[in-house]
């Protein structure tokens, strides 16, 4: 019968660093120290899922932040102050990232199920490599090693939302069928890399990026709470068109359930 092959799973807000604040945090902390520029956290957090270097120029190109900047400089941000707010970047969030490596309540549940269920495990980040190595040594230690990671900029195709690194997920885990493939993450470029390779996806709205709350805050939250949050999240992952939405990655073995279902059904992403 028709089953489930493979999961790719995005990284932090995902499997680890609920509320994904490692990423956001450096950001606001690498344009204060490379240029005295003041960035919100809320700004931070506009393009994430896309690889670092796209992040920053994405920001860079943003009408509100460009006002700001033009005002401060005189100028629109060049490619060159990219790079300089990347340099400043990669060390931070090599030295950081390590502070924000604690599993998402499920995660380990989660990947346990999937090992029973002999599907095989990927993953992917936005993340570049430097950064992947530690995170990944630390996660390790806290008991999540997937099949398989790619980095950002593994490849010279280029990273999300083109379908590359969930594609050689699939050739390094030696998935058969795509269409018995599924792609979880917190963000919209990562739902539309799934898409565009082919697969299922998953969007997750309270452990991510969008949704921003910290893991104090969600424990504590009440359903009233956790809607509004919900569905904010949710306005800015549905243009991604994910095929399924869930709050965390606890929910998601219920989704794998489903998708066999489907595809003993005959139905493809």
């Amino acid at each position: 019968m028709p089953a489930v092959e493979g999961v790719v799973f995005d990284w932090a807000g995902t499997t680890v660093d609920f509320g994904s604040f490692a990423p956001t945090t450096i950001f606001v902390e690498a344009f204060k120290a490379a240029f005295d520029f003041e960035l919100s956290l809320e700004e931070a957090r506009g393009p994430m899922g896309l690889g670092k270097w796209d992040h920053i120029r994405t920001l860079g190109n943003d009408s509100t932040i460009n006002g700001r900047w033009q005002a401060q400089f005189g100028r629109a941000m060049s490619d060159a102050d990219v790079d300089a707010i990347y340099d400043t970047f990669m060390p931070l969030q090599i030295k950081k990232v390590v502070d924000h490596a604690e599993l998402i309540p499920g995660t380990a549940d989660t990947i346990a199920f999937l090992r029973d269920s002999q599907i095989k495990i990927g993953s992917c980040s936005g993340y570049p490599r430097p950064v992947m190595e530690v995170l990944c040594a630390k996660a390790a230690e806290n008991g999540y090693s997937p099949d398989c990671v790619v980095a950002s900029d593994d490849l010279s195709a280029g990273a999300r939302p083109g379908p590359w690194m969930a594609l050689q997920n699939v050739i390094e885990l030696g998935i058969k069928n795509v269409a018995h493939c599924i792609k979880v993450d917190d963000s919209a470029p990562g739902i539309e890399e799934g898409r565009n390779a082919g697969m299922w996806t998953v969007a997750l709205t309270l452990s991510g990026n969008e949704s921003g709350l910290t893991l104090e805050q969600f424990l504590v939250a009440s359903e009233s709470e956790k809607r509004i949050a919900r569905e904010r999240a949710l306005s800015r992952l549905e243009g991604a068109k994910p095929h399924y939405v869930i709050d965390t990655i606890a929910d998601f073995p219920g989704v794998v359930d489903d998708i066999n279902r489907r595809l003993n059904a005959g139905e493809r992403p």
